[in-house]
């Protein structure tokens, strides 16, 4: 099966026009985290206190993976070059283009350290049971304090619904060059 991707000029790093197979590990790999992360962090405030401990150390956990692997896809893509984009796209589609793929890296660092900033100033540890998938304790920077932790918790909800907004934005306009100019643009990251 071949694909057609539209590419503005040859490109020897990326002849198909595709981003490599480490970008995309990086990219499929949030993917389904951040779908978890979201939707468990709308419903938590619902959860009976019995199972509430165990989701918020799945979702710290997952939180804590996040930031892992936006760290390293940060550095895998300030060393590499991605692919470039379809001769088509226009310098505005561009520009927002690369302003929601940098704030997308912005908030997938800031965003799980203010959870976890925020479950310290709770006064939570990450310790046993509420660790790491529930093995790898975390230090607990601060003492609690429930003011300052108030604060984090509305910053983490506000980051998260703006998070949440950049995927839309991110994944409509992937999927207008998809369906409508039909460049290959989804195709490069599949």
């Amino acid at each position: 099966m071949t694909r057609d991707v539209a590419v503005v000029q040859h490109d020897t790093l990326h002849p198909d026009g595709e981003y490599s197979r480490t970008a995309k590990w990086f990219h499929w790999l949030t993917v389904p985290a951040l779908g978890v992360l979201l939707v468990s962090g709308s419903i938590i405030r619902f959860i009976a206190d019995d199972p509430k401990m165990a989701f918020y150390t799945v979702h710290e956990s997952l939180g804590l993976l996040v930031f892992v692997l936006a760290l390293a896809r940060l550095v895998w893509r300030l060393r590499t070059t991605p692919p470039p984009m379809a001769a088509a796209i226009s310098a505005t589609e561009r520009a927002v283009a690369h302003a929601v793929h940098t704030a997308l890296y912005v908030l997938l660092l800031v965003q799980p350290l203010l959870g976890f900033f925020t479950t310290n100033a709770y006064g939570f540890p990450q310790r046993g049971p509420t660790a790491f998938l529930g093995v790898i304790d975390l230090p607990q920077f601060m003492d609690a304090a429930p003011d300052l932790a108030r604060s984090l918790h509305w910053a983490h909800s506000i980051v998260g619904w703006a998070l949440a907004a950049l995927i839309v934005a991110h994944l409509a306009g992937v999927l207008h060059r998809h369906i409508v100019h039909r460049d290959g643009t989804l195709l490069r990251m599949l």
